[in-house]
C-alpha cells in the first residue's frame, strides 16, 4: 500500500499549528447551520425525501377497531374448553371491509379473515389450522388463550399521540405510516437549492477531446451525484473558465439563486486560480487545514448569504470531505435531525499502513469471511487521485489520528457507505 506523502523526520504526518480535527471541523460547521425557514405543504406522494417541519399527531387510533391477526374463527373466550374439546356453530363470516354485524352468542363462532373486524360478543380468534370444520360447526381442542390473535384499537398508535417529530426525513416507511393515519399531506421544509460548478481551463466534459495538459472533469459528476442522492434542488452552473471575471460572475450567480454553494479545488495553499481572491471579496470564508487524509484543505463560510463549501480538488478528497462535512451540513439545512455517522467495529483482514498525525479515511471492502463473520479489507492503493479504489469500496476504514498502522485481526472502525449515502 502506497502512502501519499513521504515520511517526515519524526515518522508521523506533520500537522501544522491551527489544524482542526475532523470532529472540530464538523462541530463548527453544524453549530452555524440552521434549517431553511420556508415551509410548504405537500401531498404524501410528493413528500418522499422531504423533511418534516411540524410534528404529526395521530387523528385516529391504529388500528381503528378490534380486528383479527389471522384467518380463523372468532369465539367467546368464556366458551374455550379448559380440557378436552368444544363445538361451535358457525353463524356468519366477517370479511375485511365487510364486518359481520350480529352478536356472537354462547356456543357460536364467526368465520373471520385477517384484518376483519372482530364481531360483538367475541374476543378471541382461533387459527383455522387449529379448528376442525364439521359442516356448519367447528371443533377445537383446549390450550387456547383469551384474546389471542386479536389486535386491539390503538395497539399500534393512539389518537392524539405524536407519531413523527420535526426533523424526520420521510422515507417509504414514514409515508406508509402517515397514510395509515389518513393524513393526506404534511408540512415540510423547502428543499434547499445548492449550486455547484467546476473551475479550470484544464477540464473537459466527458465526450470532448482532450487537449495538451487537459483532463476530464470528474468532480462535477461526483458532486452532482452526491447532491442528487441527498435530495436537494440542484443548480449546475457547469465549467467556469479560469478568468477573474468568469469566476466572480459564477459566484455571484450561484449566491443569488442558491442556499448553498459547493465547489472543488482552489482551496489549497499555492493554488493558481481566482477562487480565493473572489471569496475574499464576496464572502466571509475560512480556509481550514484539517488533520485528515485524504482531504486536508477545506473552505467554509458564506458568500452573499449562501453557505459555501470549498472541497479539495483531488477526486477522492472531494468525495470524502463532502460525506464528512458538506453532507451533514446540507442535511441540517434541509431541516433534518443530524446525528453521528454510523460506524461499526469489525476485524481487519489484513495489515494497514498509517502514520500518526491525521485521521485516515481508507477505502475498504466490508464483507463476510468463510465463517460468516463481518471483516474489512483495503481496496489497495489509497492515494487521493485513485478513483477506481473509491468505486470498488463500500465503506471507509477510519483510523484515528493518533494511531499508527494496524495488524491483521485488529478491530477497526468502519463507516459503511450505505449509512451515509441515504441517511
Amino acid at each position: 500500500m502506497t502512502n501519499a506523502t513521504p515520511p517526515s523526520p519524526c515518522g508521523c504526518d506533520e500537522v501544522p499549528p491551527g489544524t482542526l480535527t475532523v470532529e472540530q471541523a464538523r462541530e463548527r460547521i453544524l453549530s452555524l447551520i440552521t434549517p431553511v425557514a420556508e415551509h410548504r405543504r405537500v401531498e404524501l406522494m410528493d413528500a418522499l425525501g422531504s423533511v418534516l417541519a411540524e410534528a404529526v399527531i395521530s387523528p385516529v387510533d391504529v388500528p381503528p377497531h378490534r380486528n383479527s391477526a389471522m384467518d380463523g374463527y372468532a369465539v367467546r373466550s368464556a366458551d374455550l374448553p379448559a380440557t378436552g374439546t368444544a363445538r361451535f356453530t358457525v353463524v356468519g363470516t366477517s370479511w375485511a371491509g365487510r364486518p359481520w354485524t350480529g352478536t356472537v352468542a354462547e356456543g357460536q363462532c364467526v368465520r373471520i379473515m385477517t384484518g376483519a373486524e372482530v364481531p360483538s360478543g367475541a374476543d378471541t380468534v382461533i387459527m383455522q389450522e387449529h379448528a376442525e370444520r364439521e359442516g356448519d360447526a367447528i371443533v377445537i381442542a383446549s390450550g387456547h388463550q383469551p384474546g389471542q390473535n386479536v389486535r386491539q384499537p390503538g395497539e399500534d398508535i393512539r389518537r392524539g399521540e405524536v407519531v413523527l417529530e420535526p426533523g424526520q426525513r420521510l422515507r417509504p416507511a414514514e409515508l406508509a405510516l402517515l397514510a395509515s393515519l389518513g393524513v393526506p399531506e404534511v408540512a415540510v421544509h423547502r428543499k434547499p437549492k445548492v449550486a455547484f460548478f467546476s473551475t479550470g481551463d484544464e477540464l473537459v466534459a466527458p465526450g470532448g477531446e482532450l487537449g495538451p495538459g487537459q483532463i476530464y472533469d470528474s468532480n462535477r459528476y461526483a458532486i452532482h451525484g452526491m447532491l442528487a442522492t441527498l435530495g436537494v434542488e440542484i443548480l449546475d452552473l457547469g465549467v467556469i473558465p479560469d478568468t477573474r471575471e468568469a469566476v466572480e460572475q459564477a459566484f455571484q450567480a450561484a449566491a443569488s439563486q442558491a442556499d448553498a454553494i459547493v465547489t472543488s479545488g482552489g482551496v489549497s495553499v499555492g493554488d493558481a486560480d481566482y477562487v480565493k481572491e473572489t471569496l475574499d471579496r464576496l464572502g466571509e470564508v475560512d480556509f481550514w487545514k484539517i488533520a485528515m487524509k485524504p482531504g486536508k484543505p477545506l473552505a467554509f463560510g458564506k458568500v452573499a448569504g449562501a453557505w459555501f463549501f470549498g472541497l479539495p480538488g483531488n477526486p477522492v478528497s472531494t468525495l470524502v470531505t463532502f460525506y464528512q462535512f458538506a453532507q451533514p451540513a446540507l442535511r441540517r439545512l434541509m431541516g433534518q435531525n443530524v446525528g453521528e455517522p454510523l460506524t461499526i467495529r469489525v476485524p481487519c483482514a489484513e495489515p494497514l499502513k498509517k502514520r500518526p498525525g491525521r485521521t485516515d479515511f481508507q477505502r475498504g471492502i466490508l464483507e463476510r469471511d468463510a465463517s460468516g463473520r463481518l471483516t474489512v479489507r483495503s481496496v489497495g492503493q489509497q492515494a487521493s487521485h485513485i478513483l477506481s479504489g473509491m468505486s470498488r469500496a463500500n465503506c471507509f476504514i477510519i483510523l484515528p489520528r493518533e494511531s499508527g498502522g494496524v495488524d491483521a485481526g485488529t478491530e477497526v472502525d468502519v463507516q459503511p457507505f450505505e449509512g451515509i449515502l441515504c441517511p
